[in-house]
């Protein structure tokens, strides 16, 4: 990576025993391999980043590493917990942020962190302070009153994320975080989650379209392809690892995931796409 992209570089220090553990985890529809033997380990405290056209298999991983959605076979472990068999647990350590909208707009900010308070079964005399300082980490207090359904779209992200961490987990899964925000409400959802990570040590997983994110953010990247991680390490790793020399970030996707960034996809990706996007103003 270029010195000096990376905003948190002084941050590695956090990093230590893995926290996800994937074992050849494999998910099939009928006879379409979705996911294919995925093997992957990540560090806690680390922002790793899962890249891939549409229909790589991302979403998919997500999925299956969230309990939402069992793998065909194989393995993977949060925070030492088994995805399959130990799903509960699982879901008392992370934090997930899927790409449709998952807060209530006929209730105020406060009032949607307050039923995931209950939720995540925080104490009862925990659970207002505990709100309040969700809603001032992410800069929504002077908001918290207000309806969601007001909100602008990097509004309701920041949103997302306070209730997604109110319990504080070791994991947070975020599934194209910033798909549908203009450049400044990408970069304030960005500086929350480069905050939550330098506060909390929460380790972050992500999918994202946009490679200058990575590039910016991430301590390691995959890319995959056909359900297959194509390729992982580094930015500067990935960039170095084409014919020996050095290539831009697009270029090495172009490489290993078989097309461009913005090559399209599916005509029921590129729906929820911009129903998401439309969703957040």
């Amino acid at each position: 990576m270029v010195q000096g992209r990376r905003k948190h570089t002084d941050l590695r220090v956090l990093m230590s025993d893995i926290v996800l553990d994937i074992s050849v985890l494999t998910r099939r529809f009928g006879t379409f391999t979705a996911v294919d033997a995925l093997t992957l380990a990540v560090n806690g405290g680390e922002v790793f980043g899962l890249l891939g056209s549409n229909g790589a298999g991302k979403t998919t991983t997500i999925k299956m590493l969230t309990t939402l959605l069992r793998p065909s076979s194989g393995e993977a472990r949060v925070a030492g917990f088994s995805i399959t068999t130990q799903a509960v647990r699982v879901r008392r350590v992370i934090g997930y942020v899927p790409q449709a909208v998952s807060v209530d707009g006929s209730l105020t900010g406060y009032e949607n962190l307050l039923l995931f308070a209950k939720l995540y079964d925080l104490p009862r005399p925990e659970r207002k302070a505990r709100v309040n300082e969700a809603l001032e980490f992410m800069g929504l207090t002077a908001d918290g009153g207000r309806l969601v359904g007001e909100y602008s779209g990097g509004m309701v992200r920041r949103l997302e994320i306070a209730q997604s961490t109110l319990h504080r987990p070791r994991v947070l899964f975020l599934d194209e975080p910033t798909v549908g925000l203009d450049p400044i409400a990408r970069d304030a959802v960005w500086k929350h989650l480069t905050d939550l990570r330098s506060n909390y040590g929460t380790t972050l997983f992500f999918t994202t379209h946009y490679l200058e994110e990575a590039e910016t953010h991430c301590d390691r990247i995959a890319i995959m392809h056909l359900g297959k991680v194509a390729a992982l390490g580094t930015c500067k790793e990935l960039e170095s690892s084409i014919d020996g020399r050095t290539s831009t970030l697009n270029e090495v996707f172009a490489h290993y995931a078989g097309g461009t960034p913005d090559s399209g996809g599916t005509f029921r990706a590129v729906s929820a796409e911009r129903a998401a996007a439309l969703r957040l103003g």
